[in-house]
C-alpha cells in the first residue's frame, strides 16, 4: 500500500547537513552551509539502526568583481595599506564534483519522546577555481609620521588557476524527530570540525579553514493516504574566527524547502528549493572588504526511486538540481545531486515472526 510505502521510506528524503561549501559566501565567497542539503521529508521518522548515505554533487558557478576582489585582497594581491582607487573587471569561477560519505545511526529508544540519530559526514573531491582581474587606476599609499607618501598609477592583470584534490572537514551531526499523524517536527544540531585541505593563500580549498555551529527545526507534512508532502527545515550558522586570517564570517540563515508526490509506490516526483542569507555582518582585523553579506536563491526538480534490495536492507536513489538567482557578495550557476542510501527496511509483522520461529 501507498501509505506503508511512505512510512518505510520517508527517512531516505530526509535532510542531510552541513558540508563545506565550495563557493559560496562570506571571506572570500566561501561558507560552511551548502544550500539543498535538506530536502523532501526532512522530519519524517526514520528505521532503528545503522545506514550509509552516499553523495555525489557537481556545482558550476561564477561571480563579478565583488567576490573576485575579496579574494585578491584574502591572497593578498592587493596591497591592504593602500588606497585603491581604480576601474575594475573581474570575475571568479569554480567548479566541483565532490562525494560526500555520511554514516548514520538511528536510536530505537526514544529520546524526549522523540527519533534521535546520530551522524558523521565527511568529504573528498576536486576543486578547481579560476580568478581574472583587470585593474587600473591611482593607488595612493598611507602618510608616515603625517607626511603624505605619494601616489602612483596602477595597472595589473592578475590571471590565476588552482586544482586541488582532497579530503574535506568533517561534520558530527544529532538530531531529533517527533511524529503526530500528518505533522512531523525536527530539531538539529551540527558544526564543522576543520581538519579539511585550507591553506589561505590557495584560491581552491576543500575546508573552510573555521569552526562552526549550525542548528535549527524542520517540520514536515506527510499524508500517506495521498502520497502528498511538503517540507522545509530553518537554520542558522555562527561561524567561529578563522584563525589563520583574523577573520570572522557574520550569521547565516538559510532555509531549504522540498515538495513532492508518489506517482506509484516506488516513483517520486517534486520540486526543491532554498534561500541562503547572510543576516549578520563579517568582522576581525583580517576584514578587508566591509560587512560584505551575501545572499542566494535556488530552485529545481527532484525524482526519486524506491528499490528493494532483501527483506532487511532498502535502497533509495534521488536526483535533484538547483538554478541558482538573485545572488549577492556571492557565486551563483547551478548544482546537481545524486543521493543513495542504504537503510534498514521496515519489518512487517509476518517477518518477524518468521524470524521469532527460526530461532
Amino acid at each position: 500500500m501507498l501509505r506503508s510505502r511512505l512510512k518505510r521510506f520517508a527517512f531516505l528524503l530526509g535532510a542531510l547537513v552541513g558540508a563545506p561549501s565550495v563557493a559560496a559566501a562570506d571571506e572570500g565567497g566561501v561558507s560552511f552551509w551548502i544550500p539543498g542539503f535538506f530536502g523532501s521529508l526532512a522530519a519524517a521518522p526514520q528505521q532503528p539502526g545503522w545506514s550509509l548515505t552516499n553523495i555525489g554533487y557537481q556545482t558550476s558557478v561564477s561571480a563579478d568583481a565583488g567576490v573576485a576582489v575579496a579574494r585578491e585582497r584574502e591572497l593578498g594581491h592587493i596591497p591592504v595599506n593602500l588606497n585603491l582607487s581604480a576601474n575594475l573587471t573581474a570575475s571568479l569561477s569554480a567548479r566541483a564534483d565532490l562525494d560526500l560519505l555520511m554514516m548514520s545511526y538511528v536510536f530505537k529508544t526514544p529520546v524526549l519522546g522523540g527519533q534521535a540519530s546520530v551522524n558523521l559526514l565527511g568529504v573528498y573531491g576536486r576543486m578547481d577555481t579560476s580568478l581574472g582581474a583587470q585593474l587600473s587606476g591611482t593607488l595612493s599609499a598611507a602618510t608616515a609620521g603625517g607626511i603624505p607618501l605619494g601616489s602612483l598609477s596602477f595597472s595589473r592583470f592578475d590571471s590565476i588557476n588552482d586544482t586541488l584534490w582532497g579530503f574535506g572537514d568533517l561534520l558530527p551531526i544529532f538530531t531529533l524527530r517527533w511524529n503526530a499523524g500528518v505533522n512531523n517536527y525536527m530539531v538539529y544540531l551540527t558544526g564543522d570540525v576543520p581538519v579539511g585541505a585550507y591553506d589561505p593563500s590557495r584560491l581552491s580549498n576543500l575546508g573552510i579553514g573555521h569552526g562552526t555551529v549550525d542548528g535549527g527545526f524542520g517540520y514536515t507534512y506527510l499524508n500517506p493516504k495521498t502520497g502528498q508532502e511538503f517540507s522545509g527545515v530553518l537554520g542558522l550558522t555562527y561561524n567561529m574566527s578563522n584563525v589563520q586570517t583574523q577573520y570572522q564570517n557574520g550569521v547565516d540563515m538559510h532555509f531549504d524547502w522540498g515538495a513532492s508526490q508518489f506517482l506509484t509506490k516506488q516513483f517520486q516526483v517534486g520540486l526543491v528549493g532554498y534561500i541562503y542569507d547572510e543576516i549578520g555582518c563579517d568582522s576581525g582585523s583580517g576584514d578587508r572588504v566591509g560587512c560584505f553579506q551575501s545572499r542566494v536563491l535556488g530552485v529545481g526538480p527532484q525524482v526519486g526511486f524506491i528499490i528493494p534490495i532483501s527483506k532487511t536492507t532498502q535502497g533509495y536513489l534521488n536526483l535533484k538540481a538547483y538554478r541558482e538567482f538573485d545572488n549577492a557578495n556571492r557565486p551563483d550557476g547551478w548544482n546537481a545531486w545524486v543521493t543513495f542510501v542504504l537503510s534498514p527496511a521496515e519489518q512487517t509483522p509476518s517477518a518477524s515472526s518468521r524470524r521469532m520461529r527460526s530461532m
